[in-house]
């Protein structure tokens, strides 16, 4: 069976392209292009767009745009992104990361989508033709999507406050046991004011921690009063089960690495 590639200018000419039956969105390719090569037939043509602004990355006091197509390479050697630089890194090895983009990473299933973790633990905003959407939202509802994603927007976390850990068996490009990005406003005392956390691998697709951010409003990250949150982070969790590790490993796990991360 033959592979058709189209090649457009603009997202609306690539957004037409793609309605039809067997087309899929073609980004740095990662995943689509290892899926047909391992025999996905319900796939007979890859759309892709040339678009320069989907490979710009503009930052403008603490708001950034990163256009779908840029990569995690990209990302990792911004001198203005260093604070979500890691979360970029923990994708793949060097030649992953120089094709791995923001948009693919949205997409990509579980155990993949790291960035995507840090993107949901940031509250982006996800762009498309047709509007914006809440990064939750459209991780929601990303499986009937068919526009093409242009951007996502975030703000930059402030000194410290952004964390984020992945675990994988093989160092330093395995693929996730599961990943953890944390959001933390604190007071002067260390009062934890405000929390998001996400969590890679405890379903699907990325996932909100909403229990465990409740139990950690009014804590200092300590061990004593992290505790209940740690007890409540796998309030409805549904872990993946694959060749890395089983639903019980990642569920048994996922508390440990989450203090590790808030004690780190």
């Amino acid at each position: 069976m033959s592979l058709a590639l189209q090649t457009f200018l603009t997202v609306k000419d690539a957004n037409a392209a793609l309605q039809a039956s067997g087309t899929r969105y073609l980004g740095g390719g990662t995943l689509v292009v290892r899926g047909a090569n391992e025999g996905d037939v319900s796939v007979s043509s890859l759309v892709r767009v040339t678009e320069p602004s989907l490979s710009a990355i503009t930052v403008s006091g603490d708001k950034v745009q990163l256009g779908a197509s840029v990569t995690m390479a990209a990302i990792a050697r911004h001198p203005d992104l260093a604070a979500v630089a890691p979360a970029a890194r923990a994708v793949g090895g060097p030649a992953i990361r120089n094709m791995a983009t923001v948009g693919g990473n949205l997409f990509a299933p579980a155990p993949y989508g790291d960035f995507a973790v840090a993107l949901l633990t940031l509250d982006a905003t996800v762009t498309a033709e047709t509007g914006e959407t809440p990064i939750e939202d459209f991780l929601t509802g990303r499986d009937s999507s068919r526009a093409i994603i242009t951007a996502v927007e975030f703000s930059l976390p402030k000194a410290d406050s952004f964390r984020f850990l992945k675990v994988s068996r093989v160092k330093p490009k395995g693929i996730s046991v599961l990943s953890i990005a944390a959001l933390l406003q604190r007071t002067a005392d260390g009062t934890v004011t405000s929390a998001r956390i996400a969590l890679g691998c405890m379903a699907d697709r990325p996932m909100r921690a909403k229990a465990a951010e409740r139990a950690l409003l009014g804590c200092k990250l300590t061990p004593q009063e992290i505790a209940p949150a740690l007890a409540a982070v796998g309030e409805g969790i549904a872990p993946i089960t694959d060749p890395i590790a089983s639903t019980w490993y990642r569920a048994e796990v996922l508390p440990v690495h989450l203090g590790r991360l808030l004690l780190g």
